[in-house]
């Protein structure tokens, strides 16, 4: 019988350490990741989809709020429980006392009598129409993500939320262009005017454009040269607008048009444009789906003569008979948009 000889090679090799190299690898691209993240350098495509980001950010404040629970308890273990008596245990976002406070707070102690919980918190009512407000003298604990879009967000939807329904938050717009550039082809903002719910006049200016004007427009505009001797420059004319349109809702008709010549951008929200109201139309016997001019719709629904002879257009005019229009519907418009809310 044959001898068969088996060689084995008992010396342990180490195997390649992939998985280690691939993690290290992954967590060096997450730490990249987030800290372009927090600077801002990661274009909207590239950031991960929104519902990732509100589970990370939940998750992050559930171990945020584990964490203060942790020092609230041992904090009031090592005081006998004398400070945590204020306020409620086992939130993070609780109100933090500024040493103006706390100073007040130690005159009490120091007469013998310690407040109650409900006295030491001050009851000073928040901004009108803000959802979280905050008693004054206050921090908020709380760290969360996205703080500085949120802020913007809060501060827009309060002043929103206070326009609505006010009639000395709502405005309307009405402007009238003339023509620069090769054969007066570019509209620009020659005249501004502003008015109330009432139809007082806010403003109402002549603006002169940054281009040479090449084509006044007189027929529609009402824009002539002498108007211009005493314009006011476009960009001193449109901080003043701005500075009044802010936080209102503004009515106008076919107010893209006059947004475009301010360049400016209005909320969808807050805008309200009388050509794209399928009820006006209704009321005026136009088919809904047509765009009305303003003196068709004036003068069916409120039996006045608009845009009359050839000196122009009245910017003044204009804006008030809009604002009456609007306010034939509106009632039924607002209650529309609150159940079908525009996106901005």
């Amino acid at each position: 019988m044959s001898d068969i000889i088996i060689n084995l090679d008992t010396a342990l090799h180490e195997c390649p350490q992939r998985g280690s190299e691939g993690n290290k690898k992954h967590q060096r691209f997450v730490r990249r990741r987030r800290f372009l993240e927090r600077r801002g350098f990661l274009k909207q495509k590239q950031l991960p989809p929104e519902s990732a980001l509100l589970k990370r950010d939940a998750a992050r404040r559930g171990a945020g709020v584990d964490r203060e629970r942790g020092k609230k308890r041992k904090k009031v273990d090592g005081q006998g429980g004398q400070d945590g008596a204020g306020r409620e245990a086992g939130f993070g976002c609780g109100p933090k006392k500024l040493p103006k406070e706390n100073a007040a707070r130690g005159g009490s102690k120091s007469s013998g009598s310690r407040p109650s919980p409900e006295s030491e918190a001050p009851t000073v009512p928040g901004r009108t129409g803000s959802s979280s407000a905050k008693p004054n003298g206050t921090k908020n604990n709380c760290s969360t993500g996205g703080l500085g879009k949120a802020h913007l967000w809060s501060e827009y939807e309060s002043g929103l939320t206070a326009a609505l329904g006010k009639p000395s938050k709502m405005v309307a717009i009405d402007c009238e262009m003339v023509g620069t550039g090769p054969g007066g082809r570019n509209s620009s903002l020659a005249r501004c005017s502003i008015v109330g719910y009432h139809g007082d006049v806010m403003y109402d200016k002549y603006i002169r454009p940054v281009e040479p004007i090449t084509n006044y427009r007189t027929r529609w505009s009402g824009i002539r040269r002498h108007h211009m001797t005493s314009a006011v420059p476009f960009k001193a004319a449109q901080k003043e607008i701005l500075k009044i349109l802010s936080g209102k809702i503004v009515v106008g008709h076919a107010i893209h048009n006059d947004f475009k010549a301010l360049k400016y951008f209005h909320p969808k929200s807050a805008t309200r444009d009388t050509s794209k109201i399928p009820l006006l139309n209704r009321k005026a016997g136009f088919p809904e789906n047509e765009s009305a001019s303003l003196k068709r719709l004036t003068k069916q629904l409120l039996h006045r003569d608009i845009q009359v002879g050839q000196n122009g257009h009245s910017s003044v005019e204009d804006a008030r008979a809009t604002m009456e229009l609007y306010k034939v519907v509106e009632a039924d418009w607002e209650r529309h948009l609150a159940s079908c809310p525009a996106q901005d």
